[in-house]
């Protein structure tokens, strides 16, 4: 039995069980190389683009409080490339290394989990649940070299940030501004 899968009336769940055990059963080529950024999102805003495909959200958030923030697949593609060069430059970091966020589900953790995508960053999110002491083990066992929060959980992550040995700057999400961290919303 099939049925539709994700509004996508084209692709029916046995075709995607079917591909999948394709390439289980080495029955398709691989991609050496496949970044979901480039090679999905923005292969998305083409078709968009030039009429192909339907123009519909890529992201769409709706906080508590009514909030609301709707990205294109163009938009999320152009935002996450600013992203990608604020972790590469401000943030001084390359292909591999180590990106730990903690940060509750707002926009820019979306953001920055595809601009790690895109620059070859490893993202390690982290729950607002963590504690110092959590936050401190997981930065020492990941040697991750940016740290990233919001102005509300930053405080609890403060007191351990100095003595991890790998981390290399700290990156604010959010409207405020705290000393010692570069502002997201400024550098972008």
């Amino acid at each position: 039995p099939s049925r539709t899968f994700h509004g996508n009336h084209r692709l029916l769940t046995a075709q995607i069980i079917s591909h999948y055990e394709s390439i289980n059963q080495c029955k398709r080529e691989l991609p050496e190389y496949f970044n979901f950024a480039s090679d999905v999102l923005d292969e998305w805003a083409r078709l968009e683009k030039e009429g192909s495909r339907a123009a519909n959200p890529a992201f769409w958030w709706v906080s508590a409080e009514g909030e609301e923030v709707r990205w294109s697949f163009a938009e999320l593609g152009w935002l996450s490339r600013k992203a990608a060069n604020v972790l590469s430059g401000a943030c001084g970091l390359q292909r591999g290394d180590r990106a730990m966020a903690v940060l509750p589900r707002v926009p820019e953790w979306w953001l920055l989990s595809v601009a790690c995508m895109r620059a070859g960053i490893v993202f390690i999110p982290g729950t607002s649940q963590l504690t110092a002491k959590d936050i401190s083990y997981r930065l020492e066992a990941s040697g991750a070299k940016c740290f990233i929060s919001s102005e509300a959980l930053a405080p609890a992550a403060e007191p351990v940030l100095p003595g991890s040995h790998s981390l290399q700057s700290k990156l604010l999400v959010g409207r405020g501004s705290r000393a010692g961290w570069l502002s997201l919303r400024e550098l972008l």
